[in-house]
């Protein structure tokens, strides 16, 4: 089946959509939910489920796709949109199952979704291979990104300028390093992002890691499957980003990868989400650290 991951336009789309169902009330949301359930079924009679959230997640999320409409009469659509989208395109009824990257936050959990870890990861801080820096303290990670650490002289380096990379708004990845890292502000009861605005902005992990590459000034931040000779992977607090000093709870730049549902979205999605967990996991273990 042609995948298909939302552009630009797609993403306007799905958020009208979003700002819609929020302004529901919980009672429309769930008939919202029911109505997506209903009608997810295309003319020839088969199930369609729509899988809405986490670029992160949709990598593997995909490739389960893929392998589970080989087995099952399913018509599996996956748009990579943003851990924050995928959330909301759950609670209000245009998706079957949104996909995060992150923890879900406090507000969040108010939505009443049901959620469900399919693999763990790591964040893995990343430079270009000629950075004589192999190692930083997650305070000296935050002051680089919010802009008192300048040069990479001040951290053991060369004297050269420090180039910020970093993802979108949005982005669980970006939402679970900030939030990990301490580059949260509260101003007026509103939570916002502290990363230096001098920050060169790139989405998806693909993008961050090409550009960290391309820079040898770069610093960016990209899951742990991405890693490869292209970039080098900084220890943090003495400790490298792998699959043992993450679930040894040694390396700290962690966080879940989950999906989430709203209500009853039947059986159909239920057995895909049995799969993703069960015969699944050996997929998801070729980028993730599988849970099961």
């Amino acid at each position: 089946m042609k995948k298909r991951l939302l552009l630009a336009l797609g993403v306007i789309l799905v958020t009208g959509s979003m700002a819609t169902g929020c302004s529901s009330s919980t009672s429309s949301g769930a008939s919202s939910t029911e109505q997506a359930s209903v009608s997810n079924t295309t003319s020839s009679g088969t199930e369609k489920i729509i899988v809405v959230g986490s670029t992160t997640v949709a990598a593997p999320m995909e490739k389960l796709e893929e392998a589970y409409e080989q087995i099952a009469n399913v018509d599996i659509e996956i748009q990579g949109v943003g851990s924050s989208a995928g959330i909301q395109a759950a609670a209000n009824g245009t998706a079957n199952i949104g996909m995060a990257s992150r923890e879900i936050k406090e507000s969040e959990k108010e939505l009443g979704l049901e959620e469900i870890v399919i693999a763990k990861d790591s964040i893995a801080i990343v430079v270009h291979p000629s950075n004589p820096v192999d190692d930083l303290t997650i305070e000296q990670v935050k002051d680089i990104y919010e802009g008192t650490i300048t040069n990479w002289s001040e951290v053991g380096g060369e004297n050269q300028p420090i180039l910020v990379i970093c993802r979108e708004d949005g982005s669980g990845t970006r939402g679970a390093f900030e939030e990990i890292i301490g580059l949260e502000m509260d101003i007026e009861g509103v939570t916002v992002s502290s990363v230096v605005q001098t920050a060169v902005i790139q989405e998806g992990n693909g993008a961050v890691k090409a550009t960290t590459a391309a820079q040898e000034n770069g610093i960016g931040f990209v899951s742990l499957g991405y890693i490869d000779d292209t970039i080098s992977a900084i220890k943090i607090n003495g400790v490298e980003p792998t699959v043992e000093t993450t679930l040894a709870g040694d390396y700290k730049i962690s966080r879940p990868l989950l999906l989430v549902t709203s209500g009853d979205q039947g059986a159909a999605v239920d057995d895909f989400i049995e799969y993703i967990l069960s015969d699944g996991q050996e997929i998801v273990a070729e980028t993730y650290i599988p849970v099961n």
